[in-house]
């Protein structure tokens, strides 16, 4: 956690203008009146696909899950170390790392009144593998072999191959616990409930605009208290979270602001407090493999060799982001520059050469989807604009509302497209496993023996950072083989008025989203 600024009220008027002209205000916000009864209200820009765990894997479901579902394991607080939540204690039954089981706490319960029981836990991870979702987290689960159960509290997971990283998977959204009363074991639960065991309970939810939580009083888990009630609001792009925060809709404000509010945030005096911390968040341009004309490697390497990051960061994020050539982030034992080695500054004269020793003749033409996220019509427009640049390449950049395009990328529909990817746990592996192993959740077509077997070998250590060498040589391979392009890394900045603490729970490395530890002062 790199801390929190305070901003004071007065200050230097000319500082004061600057901030205002870039469009942040700073104003109050909602009448005293009653004031502790009020929901805190949060805004973000982040979307939820779905409320059933099994069938959704993005950041913005996930946020919500670790609110409203339990999960065995958590991470509190600047440990990424997974501590028992749902369960009392955890832990690898053999040196293998192929036997891990859990003893639930007692007295756990449903928010509709259920109990949780150990048949539970194992029919939320049996139902993930049995539906298997397209757009669902089962390949996360690819080393578990079965899971078991004795009487109503112990749990014991049958792994195919060692995996260390195992317990931090099943501490994400990826753990979540449901009732195997209320959720078909064949199929995914539709509608607008939830129920879960977490903190919170998921009172009323309107897709798309607004999540309403309150305090889950049954809540049993390692979580000190369940907080006050929250309401999210979701906002389709950042211009209107800074909208809504310009005219205090909102209290706390979180991924993303645009790009030109966050690079102001150092000038004026202000009644907010703006949390900030190094993450994990990245973003990174896609190939398809199994489309033309991408299949053939020089024509990504050439693509690689074209891109500006220094200029994306600069012209696009108003350097609120820093330039990224590595499949793991920096922070995250195992980063490396291997696509800085490989392709160190835009070379045109390379790319050429590299499509005319492949035969390929140019320009070379392919769709280029993109979705939400801060400034990704600005940043997909000067990606086209530096490949065609050169005549090499001409772009057909497109637009793709964020569900469509969930199911679009699913589905191999677009040669190539753009997308964010935070950490789903605090380990190397969540950058490796689900975007460049064999079964990837980009569904870009990638497989490559040598990096399955890192991958397999990198999970086998307990120690996670004595992995780092197969982490760097999984790195050096993608940098050749280039199923995806690195763009960017950035912090993570979370803005609340003065009168909300706790806002920088809800931002580190864990992905967790902590509301509970929002409270008024």
């Amino acid at each position: 956690m790199r801390g929190v600024r305070r901003r004071s009220r007065g200050g230097v008027v000319v500082a004061a203008l600057a901030l205002m002209s870039a469009g942040l205000s700073g104003c109050s916000i909602l009448s005293s009146d009653d004031e502790g009864e009020k929901p805190i209200v949060v805004g973000t820009t982040d979307r939820v696909s779905g409320l059933d765990p099994a069938a959704v894997y993005d950041a913005g479901s996930w946020s919500l899950f670790g609110n409203v579902y339990q999960s065995l394991l958590t991470f509190t607080p600047g440990s990424d170390v997974p501590t028992p939540d749902a369960a009392k204690s955890c832990g690898f039954q053999d040196e293998s790392r192929q036997t891990y089981a859990c003893t639930l706490r007692s007295g756990l319960k449903f928010t509709n009144g259920h109990p949780l029981t150990a048949k539970d836990v194992k029919f939320s991870f049996d139902r993930i593998l049995r539906i298997k979702a397209k757009e669902g987290p089962a390949d996360l689960l690819d080393t578990l072999k079965s899971v078991e159960t004795e009487g109503d509290s112990k749990v014991t997971f049958h792994l195919r191959t060692s995996d260390a990283v195992f317990p931090a998977k099943i501490a994400s959204g990826l753990g979540s616990i449901v009732d195997s009363r209320s959720y078909p074991a064949d199929g995914i639960r539709t509608g607008n409930e939830a129920d879960g065991s977490g903190p919170y309970r998921l009172k009323r939810y309107a897709p798309g605009s607004t999540a309403e939580l309150v305090p889950n009083e049954d809540y049993r888990g390692v979580n000190k208290g369940t907080g006050t009630p929250v309401t999210v609001r979701y906002y389709p792009e950042p211009q209107q979270l800074k909208n809504a925060w310009d005219k205090s809709e909102i209290e706390v404000a979180t991924r993303d602001m645009p790009a030109a509010a966050l690079s102001a945030l150092s000038l004026g005096d202000n009644d907010f407090r703006v949390s900030e911390t190094a993450s994990a968040a990245t973003r990174f341009l896609v190939f398809n493999l199994k489309r033309t004309p991408l299949k053939e490697a020089a024509v990504r390497r050439a693509v690689a060799s074209l891109v500006d990051r220094v200029a994306i960061g600069r012209d696009i994020h108003k350097r609120t982001v820093e330039p990224l050539y590595s499949l793991i982030p920096q922070g995250v034992f195992g980063h490396s520059t291997s696509f800085y080695d490989r392709y160190p500054k835009p070379d045109p004269e390379s790319a050429r050469r590299l499509l005319r020793s492949a035969g390929v003749t140019a320009p070379v033409r392919f769709t280029l989807a993109f979705s939400k996220g801060v400034s990704t019509r600005e940043e997909a427009a000067l990606i086209k604009k530096q490949l065609e640049a050169t005549g090499l390449f001409q772009v057909d950049a497109r637009y793709v509302e964020w569900a469509e395009f969930q199911k679009g990328r699913a589905r191999g529909d677009y040669d190539a497209y753009v997308m964010g990817w935070l950490a789903d746990y605090p380990d190397a592996d969540t950058f490796t496993s689900p975007l460049v192993g064999k079964a990837n959740n980009l569904y870009s077509g990638y497989a490559n023996d040598r990096v399955d077997k890192l991958i397999r070998d990198a999970q086998r250590s307990g120690r996670r950072e004595g992995s780092t060498d197969a982490y760097r040589d999984i790195q050096k391979i993608v940098a050749e083989d280039v199923p995806l392009v690195p763009l960017w890394q950035k912090k993570e900045f979370m803005l609340s008025k003065e009168s909300i603490s706790g806002a920088q729970y809800l931002i580190d490395r864990s992905g967790l989203w902590r509301l509970w530890r929002l409270g008024r002062i």
